[in-house]
């Protein structure tokens, strides 16, 4: 397993010296995030929210090594990730209050985040069949939990990637748990990574909470990618919270048998790598939490002055064109909500 905090100082590497503060800033704007929007749930601002407190840096190292060009495909738990590659904080606040326009007018190349357990996983490799077809210079990063490894998708994906030579890489953040079921009870594979091996594909682990090791790993992962060998990153990490809101992990869960590095908070251990490297300091640490209020300020301010959410709208981003039958239901839909939420006399 790849790590960089605890066995290197960043002369050590070839990552600059921006870049590793960049990743730090947005770490900081991730974390910054997830606690304004766990506190908005709690007053009913949105229905749900699925935590990632313990992830930045897995997701914020992973994104930023993605070039210009290349694809994101996200989970539900992604936000950081998307974030870091460039979403704007109100657009995944509006997609959460259920804005029909929480698509916004960015440009990032990235699908919508998933839901469904594993369902992207095709989805990533289908993209980099598309963009091998077309010779584009791109590659695709698709994050996923270990959860998803129990899944058809997943097998049936890397497959194809490994048969096809798609130029994907699937990012598994192994944070321990599929919501209450330890990784242990859903494979005897010795790891994620390992089954990699079953594909005809490279499969590599990184320490997950050492945001400049992802970075490394999963861009050595991309270059390989773009030259037709798909790779499969098991990034160790650790859900320091609920799997959602609606969660509870003082039922189930015990952090007994995993080691401090995994279970430390992610940030903390970062900055004290970057403090006692004279990388960052407190000026600029004061500057960057300024800067991240404002900027979720703004985006709660933007995402609340959105169109109200309309039960009706899930029907206007699937297809281009609606068939009769969906038309049909979208109208029944909106004249239930009409009538109040009343049967039709």
């Amino acid at each position: 397993m790849y790590r960089v905090i605890d066995d290197h100082s960043l002369s050590e590497t070839d990552i600059g010296e921006d870049v590793a503060r960049a990743l730090y800033r947005d770490m900081v704007r991730a974390r910054r995030f997830d606690e304004r929007a766990i506190s908005l749930q709690r007053r009913g601002w949105m229905s749900g929210y699925p935590p990632f407190v313990g992830q930045e840096a897995s997701q914020v190292g992973a994104a930023h090594a993605l070039a210009e060009e290349d694809w994101l495909v996200p989970t539900y738990r992604q936000n950081a990730a998307q974030i870091a590659r460039g979403v704007p904080m109100r657009d995944l606040l509006g997609f959460r209050r259920g804005h029909p326009e929480y698509a916004s007018d960015h440009d990032v190349p990235i699908l919508p985040q998933a839901v469904p357990i594993g369902s992207q996983l095709p989805h990533a490799a289908g993209l980099g069949m598309a963009i091998g077809y077309r010779g584009d210079d791109a590659a695709v990063l698709c994050c996923f939990g270990d959860g998803a490894t129990s899944e058809g998708d997943f097998h049936e994906a890397l497959n194809f990637a490994g048969v096809f030579e798609t130029p994907t890489v699937f990012f598994c953040e192994n944070n321990g748990w599929a919501i209450s079921m330890p990784r242990e009870r859903q494979t005897a594979s010795e790891s994620i990574a390992i089954k990699a091996d079953a594909y005809g594909i490279t499969g590599t682990q990184v320490d997950g909470n050492d945001p400049l090791a992802v970075y490394a790993v999963v861009r050595k992962a991309l270059s390989k990618a773009r030259e037709g060998e798909p790779v499969l990153v098991e990034s160790l990490t650790y859900r320091r919270g609920a799997h959602t809101t609606s969660d509870d992990p003082s039922r189930y869960r015990d952090e007994e048998d995993l080691p401090e590095w995994r279970t430390a908070d992610p940030i903390e251990r970062y900055e004290t790598y970057l403090l006692e490297g004279d990388l960052i300091d407190g000026e600029l640490i004061e500057r960057i939490e300024s800067e991240v209020e404002t900027e979720l300020t703004e985006a709660v301010e933007r995402a609340e002055s959105g169109s109200e959410a309309r039960p009706e709208a899930v029907f206007d981003s699937v297809y281009d064109g609606l068939t009769p039958e969906l038309e049909e239901q979208r109208a029944w839909i909106a004249g239930f909500v009409e009538r109040g939420f009343e049967p039709e006399s």
